[in-house]
């Protein structure tokens, strides 16, 4: 199978750990008679540097042709300007309109051998868990009417029910594939556009008849997830409390730098990024994490490609690796071997 990929590198660390992906997609093809063709574009803060914003439109072109787009990381102090009128972030935002993606795949998981660097008691985690925050992308709060009236300010929730609709049987189309329950997050006691999130994640579910759904308040959900994660398995919410439930179920894991996402929207065309930043205090100096940026590549082998097996190849070989004690600095354990960033991408793709 041929497929092209638009590579991103971006800032900081951005093309070191995309260096280490594109390493174990260059074993995927060798074991698997497959062909990547890669085309390296800039976006973020190198973008602003040499072209003085942060998507030229021929990176956005670039994207738009590709079967899919693999993204390192953008910003760092550099460009944190808030006053700026253009920032390396504005480039993200740009390329998942300029890409369609409407909805945003977190996973979150602890692996066993990882346990102990979670925050939560090992009874609260139990042999470790795996769940998925599926967060509404391009509506709500965050997209509505804003502005200033005198001494004060205002910002609009507001969602139709085509948007609830297509991101829904995104989560439905995902429990399909794993335990089949999906929790529906919102605040249908207080907010009338989470009652009609209610309504139409409740109608949209009577065509995915062989999966349960939770209604689950969000304060309740927060908690929950701090109280018992593994009992969950696909969250289904809005963008702000996407936002906000994502980030604590990433550091409830322990590990940030082992956790990927994926943007889509309507085809089979995603963003797939690392959920961590650009980290620039660690450029160039060979010790950060490369696994968050292997396994996106592996969840665009897997959720644009449909090569599932060679997704779960690559998940393996990171178990592997994780089983024999090899680390990062950031995840290193008592009696760990740690590892640069070179060497842990390498240890991987020996296990591929």
């Amino acid at each position: 199978m041929v497929k092209n990929i638009a590579v991103i590198e971006g800032d900081g660390i951005g093309a070191e750990i995309i260096g280490e992906a594109v390493k174990v997609l260059r074993k995927i093809e060798e074991k698997f008679g497959h062909t990547f063709h890669l085309k390296y574009v800039e976006m973020g803060g190198c973008a602003i540097d040499r072209y003085g914003v942060p998507l030229p439109a021929f990176s956005l072109e670039a994207c738009q042709e590709a079967d899919a787009v693999l993204l390192g990381a953008v910003g760092g102090p550099k460009w944190d300007d808030p006053t700026a009128k253009v920032r390396p972030e504005q480039g993200l935002l740009g390329l998942r309109a300029g890409l369609g993606c409407f909805a945003n795949i977190r996973p979150a998981k602890v692996y066993t051998p990882l346990a102990a660097a979670s925050p939560l008691k090992e009874e609260m985690i139990g042999g470790g868990f795996e769940l998925v925050v599926v967060r509404e992308l391009t509506g709500g709060i965050y997209f509505g009417e804003s502005g200033r009236d005198g001494d004060s300010a205002y910002d609009t929730e507001r969602y139709s029910v085509p948007e609830i609709t297509r991101i829904a049987k995104v989560a439905f189309e995902l429990a399909r594939g794993r335990k089949k329950i999906v929790h529906s997050i919102d605040k249908a006691n207080v907010l009338e556009s989470s009652r009609l999130w209610r309504e139409t994640v409740a109608r949209t579910a009577r065509e995915y008849p062989d999966i349960t759904v939770i209604d689950m308040l969000v304060d309740n959900a927060a908690m929950q997830l701090v109280r018992n994660p593994a009992q969950f398995d696909v969250l289904l919410t809005s963008n702000l409390f996407g936002d906000i439930l994502s980030d604590e179920a990433s550091q409830i894991t322990g590990s940030i730098g082992m956790l990927a996402s994926a943007s889509t929207g309507e085809g089979s065309r995603g963003l797939y990024e690392p959920i961590h930043g650009s980290a620039p205090d660690l450029a160039g100096r060979n010790i950060a994490n490369p696994i968050a940026a292997i396994l996106s590549a592996a969840m665009m082998l897997d959720l644009s490609f449909g090569m599932r097996e060679e997704a779960y190849a690559v998940e393996r070989a990171v178990d592997a690796a994780l089983d024999e004690n090899l680390r990062t600095a950031d995840i290193a354990t008592e009696g760990g071997t740690v590892l640069g960033t070179v060497q842990m991408g390498g240890e991987i793709v020996s296990r591929i």
